[in-house]
């Protein structure tokens, strides 16, 4: 069985940019991967090739086994991409625009399907909408749409809840978990890193048009095991024997670093000797975020 998406060696250069540096990755069919990487990692470049809106400059990329630049047409019949930006076409309906995306993957009798998606993503009510008049997030739950019209196998999502509501995102979610158990394979890009904890079994990190991190997500997870102490007390000034574990400092909350639990009762012990009193205290483990920055340079 072809995986969903390999990319061997996969290069890309424009005049003034490297923007993907040889790049060898394998997402298996029914996986919920997700690539995160700051902005100009080369998220959307690698993106612009699956999809064929842009040509390699070395390497191959393929979609369920088919090369996207020597057998474009299946490749781009198994994928499905949801863009950041909003695209439209403000002179049709929202169901004109389904209809319309059908045909140009020869669907004839869709409209079941273009029913369910309408309802599966709040559009019922906005089928015979103009899209020109549709807010910002019924405009992003459109390009969700359009996205999966034609039932991809693979269905790519590039920052698909940037700036919509909370009711859109768990709505969406839920849809997308249910065509990830029936077998889509679906890859994530988000800025929402605890979107990519919660839902991926594995994660790439790019940066600089490199893979940094690739592996499954509990295992980057359980790699970083710093604690982090999170403490508000009655004073802005902490002993001065815990300074070397400051890690950031808010007014009257701290933040220290615990290399491991055994020190929790020591700090609690100094802050006591010191007649320091604590309001809150909780006690954090690494999230994906924590990975992220210390693999991006950009950690404390």
């Amino acid at each position: 069985m072809a995986p969903a998406v390999r990319l061997r060696a996969l290069d890309k250069r424009y005049p003034a940019v490297h923007a993907l540096r040889s790049v060898d990755l394998v997402v298996e069919q029914g996986e919920f991967f997700a690539l995160l990487g700051p902005n100009g990692a080369g998220k959307t470049t690698l993106i612009s090739l699956l999809a064929g809106l842009a040509r390699p400059t070395g390497g191959t990329a393929e979609v369920m086994g088919f090369d996207v630049v020597r057998h474009y047409r299946e490749a781009r019949r198994n994928l499905g991409v949801v863009p950041q930006e909003l695209v439209y076409d403000a002179f049709f309906t929202v169901r004109e625009m389904l209809q319309f995306q059908s045909g140009y993957f020869g669907l004839r009798r869709n409209e079941a399907w273009i029913d369910e998606l309408l309802e599966n993503l709040g559009l019922t009510d906005k089928a015979d909408t103009y899209t020109r008049t549709l807010s910002g997030g019924m405009k992003r739950r459109l390009l969700v749409a359009q996205a999966l019209v034609h039932k991809p196998p693979v269905i790519v999502l590039d920052e698909p809840t940037a700036g919509v509501d909370v009711g859109l995102r768990q709505s969406l979610w839920a849809f997308i978990r249910r065509l990830n158990c029936e077998g889509h394979t679906i890859l994530l890009t988000t800025h929402y890193l605890e979107e990519a904890e919660t839902l991926c079994q594995r994660v790439a990190m790019l940066k600089a048009g490199q893979i940094v991190a690739l592996d499954r997500t509990a295992n980057l997870l359980h790699a970083d095991r710093d604690l982090k102490l999170v403490l508000k007390l009655d004073r802005t000034v902490l002993p001065e024997s815990l300074s070397g574990q400051l890690v950031e400092q808010q007014g009257d909350r701290f933040v220290l670093a615990l290399p491991e639990y055994g020190q929790l009762e020591a700090v609690l012990g100094t802050l006591r000797q010191a007649g320091v009193r604590i309001e809150e205290m909780e006690l954090r483990q690494a999230d994906l975020e924590d990975v992220f920055l210390k693999l991006m340079g950009q950690g404390s």
